[in-house]
C-alpha cells in the first residue's frame, strides 16, 4: 500500500482511532483540544458524532500546525433514537449492556477534517445486531475489560464482538471508532 505522506493532526485521545490509523499506515500525532464534549440538546442524534467532530477540530485549531491536516472523530450508539454515550461509573455500564442486550443498534462515527483552507465533515452508519446479555456475562465482560472509554460500554474488537454479537451492516472499523476506509478517501480529496 502507498503510504500516505500527510501531514496529519489526530485530535483523539482514544488509543482505538490511533493504533487504526497506524495500521493503515498513516503518519500523525495526537493533539488535544480542551473542550467540553457538549451538543445542543434538539439535535438529531444522528447529526450528533458530525457536531462534536467538528467541533473537536476547531478546538484543536490553536495546537495544529499551518502544514497540519486536522483529523477529529466522535463515535455514538443509538438505540430507538436514545444516544448511548460512555459509561460513567460500574452501573451505568451494566444498565447501558442491558439496554443493547438482544437488539439492533446503530453506531456513527462523525468525522471532520480541518486545514487552514477547507473543512469537510461526513459520518459512517453501522447496524450492529447483539445477542442477548446475560448478568453474569455483562458482569464478566466490565470486569475483564475496560467499557469506560467506550460508547455504548463496549469495544467491537473484545469479548462481546467475538461471542455476542451476530451481525453488522456496515464498517467494522466504524464501530471500533473511525471509519478508516472513508478517513482515506476524503483524505486523498481533500487535497
Amino acid at each position: 500500500m502507498q503510504r500516505m505522506s500527510l501531514s496529519i493532526a489526530l485530535a483523539s485521545k482514544s488509543p482505538r482511532r490511533q493504533k487504526l490509523l497506524k495500521e493503515a499506515g498513516f503518519q500523525f500525532r495526537v493533539v488535544l483540544p480542551n473542550i467540553e464534549e457538549n451538543y445542543p440538546q434538539d439535535l438529531a442524534p444522528e447529526l450528533v458524532p458530525s457536531f462534536l467532530s467538528a467541533k473537536k477540530a476547531q478546538g484543536a485549531i490553536n495546537l495544529v500546525k499551518d502544514t497540519e491536516i486536522t483529523l477529529a472523530a466522535d463515535s455514538i450508539v443509538i438505540l430507538d433514537k436514545k444516544i448511548y454515550e460512555k459509561p460513567t461509573n460500574r452501573n451505568h455500564a451494566v444498565d447501558i449492556l442491558q439496554s443493547l442486550s438482544g437488539k439492533t443498534h446503530q453506531v456513527i462515527t462523525g468525522v471532520t477534517l480541518l486545514s487552514q483552507k477547507k473543512e469537510i465533515t461526513f459520518s459512517s452508519l453501522t447496524h450492529v445486531s447483539m445477542e442477548p446479555l446475560t448478568l453474569q456475562e455483562i458482569n464478566y465482560y466490565i470486569d475483564n475489560f475496560n467499557p469506560f472509554d467506550k460508547a455504548g460500554a463496549y469495544g467491537i474488537q473484545e469479548w462481546i464482538g467475538h461471542c455476542k454479537i451476530s451481525k453488522i451492516e456496515g464498517s467494522y472499523l466504524n464501530v471500533m471508532g473511525l471509519p478508516v476506509n472513508l478517513v482515506y478517501k476524503n483524505l486523498k480529496n481533500f487535497l
